[in-house]
């Protein structure tokens, strides 16, 4: 396998350790809570409100970690798939991964919502390149 394509593996494998961490940290906000009776089970079966607002954060943060990065999954298995693996997918998957990372860290901590979503915007902006290089690749290459 290509040193690129091993980069691309390597950058999947950090989006998703990413998903995992904040699974793992909102499990150590929630459950104790739910444990203790701090917080009644009754009151979270449909709605989050309940929680405190870092569990709460938490929980928004992996729940976005479904939104954009699986486009990211799908362009980076495509192009693994099409055998078009070069440096320029591999800098800017991973360019998306650190702004994923930077975007959950905002999120979990100061949840400064205009950095925030320069973070979220950022990523897309590398995403949409990373599509629109790959589709050219694919299409015209």
């Amino acid at each position: 396998m290509p040193l690129t394509a091993k980069l691309l593996v390597l950058a999947i494998a950090a989006q998703v350790l990413l998903t995992i961490a904040i699974l793992a940290m909102m499990g150590r906000e929630r459950v104790p809570r739910v444990m203790s009776g701090e917080v009644d089970v009754k009151d979270i079966a449909v709605d989050r409100s309940a929680y405190p607002l870092r569990a709460r954060l938490l929980s928004n943060s992996f729940d976005n970690q479904f939104q954009l990065p699986v486009l990211f999954y799908v362009a980076v298995l495509v192009t693994l798939w099409a055998g078009a693996m070069g440096w320029v997918e591999v800098v800017l998957a991973w360019l998306f991964v650190a702004l994923r990372y930077v975007h959950a860290a905002i999120h979990v901590t100061s949840n400064r919502v205009f950095r925030r979503f320069s973070a979220y915007v950022a990523g897309l902006a590398v995403l949409t390149l990373l599509w629109l290089w790959l589709v050219g690749r694919v299409l015209f290459v």
